[in-house]
């Protein structure tokens, strides 16, 4: 995709570390991580692995959905930070773009349960599902009219969502665009990961020779992309590309091809070499594969040494919400000049290629790479610059 640079001015963020960017961060730099909640959801299985909850209030509101809500509070915290004026802005130049995976379609189950066993159910659960479609719905909160777009393409989804953002405003489409993504913790997806024994008992590990899986999560994360800022920059989206693999399902090709693809044209629309990206905020699940295809790609394209993190072990896995949460951290990496340890990680695997953050590391001014893979074979990359 074209190049361009386009500003952030806002920025939210709600997950495991906290309700907010400064407590997030507070959190994540004081090495206070609890680990994944050991407490169970609604499940049938007997030794339920954990997984890591939003312990933070989210605003009481019978009508939405729980993706909703995250998506919301994350939207809230953006927008106060940009200070935009939203209803004094052309609501036609103003668009809402935001990535989820499945999101709320499978969190009425009682409702499904009626219907399969023909007890004609109300119809309330279907109406609330409708009316939580997620873009259209934080569109109409906040008085958006330009392009509302719900991004569904997996794991990739939020990194996804920030890089069509850009494109609308690059494009002369959009004068402000609110993008990032949304996943809440629900029974289906948490027995779907289970089904593909790819989920971990313990706590995860990143890039970790012992790692045997991930831990889901939920959250959101969410920027706020202007034309012509209003407010002070917080940093740009210099580049984003996305690239398929076309091998499987759910494993990523050994060779890492559309990764490779995604960098490499990610770096190309920001106009950088791979020796000015400062750090990289990488995908790292702890699931064998994505660590192993992911560790070597990076390995092969960029210089030994280069500072790599995984801040799953923090939030857990969030899904749809992943690439966003990741590209708040990774924007505020580069504003504050340092970058977390990998929280999990212990020993370096060789079949990585990189071994990941272990203490809080200071970086140089530059770019950060955020990088996504999904199932389905669909990466995406995301290049981010300081102000």
């Amino acid at each position: 995709m074209a190049g361009g640079h386009v500003a952030i001015t806002g920025m939210g963020l709600v997950s495991a570390l906290g309700a907010g960017v400064a407590e997030s961060l507070d959190v994540l730099f004081s090495g206070r991580t609890s680990g994944p909640d050991s407490s169970p959801l609604p499940t049938d299985v007997a030794h339920p692995p954990p997984a890591f909850r939003v312990r933070a209030s989210l605003e009481p509101d019978d009508e939405l959905t729980r993706t909703s809500s995250l998506a919301l509070a994350a939207v809230r915290e953006a927008v106060a930070q940009s200070g935009l004026d939203l209803p004094g802005r052309d609501p036609l130049r103003t668009g809402v773009v935001l990535g989820t995976t499945v999101g709320c379609s499978f969190n009425a189950e009682a409702f499904y349960r009626s219907y399969r066993d023909g007890d004609g159910p109300d119809l309330g659960a279907v109406e609330r599902y409708l009316r939580n479609a997620l873009a259209p719905l934080v569109a109409g909160r906040i008085g958006a009219k330009g392009p509302s777009i719900t991004v569904v393409n997996a794991c990739a989804s939020g990194t996804d969502a920030i890089g069509i953002g850009a494109s609308l405003i690059r494009a002369g489409t959009c004068d402000v665009v609110v993008a990032g993504g949304a996943d809440e913790l629900e029974r289906f997806a948490y027995h779907g990961f289970l089904s593909l024994k790819n989920v971990s008992t313990r706590a995860c590990r990143p890039f970790d020779r012992g790692r045997d899986g991930l831990n889901l999560g939920e959250g959101a994360g969410v920027v706020v992309l202007e034309r012509t800022p209003s407010s002070p920059v917080l940093g740009r989206v210099l580049g984003y590309a996305s690239a398929s693999d076309a091998h499987h399902p759910t494993t990523p090709h050994p060779g890492g091809r559309g990764l490779r693809r995604a960098i490499g044209a990610a770096l190309d629309a920001a106009g950088l070499r791979p020796d000015e990206v400062a750090f990289v905020n990488a995908h790292g699940t702890a699931t064998i594969e994505n660590d192993r295809v992911e560790g070597s790609v990076l390995a092969d394209l960029f210089a030994p040494g280069l500072p790599v993190v995984s801040t799953k072990g923090w939030t857990g896995h969030t899904l749809g919400a992943a690439g966003a949460i990741e590209a708040v951290l990774a924007l505020c990496g580069l504003r504050d000049g340092r970058i977390p340890p990998t929280a999990g990680h212990e020993e370096p695997d060789p079949e990585c290629g990189v071994t990941p953050t272990r203490e809080t590391t200071p970086i140089t001014a530059g770019a950060a790479l955020s990088t996504s893979l999904a199932f389905g074979g669909m990466n995406a990359a995301l290049v981010i610059g300081g102000p």
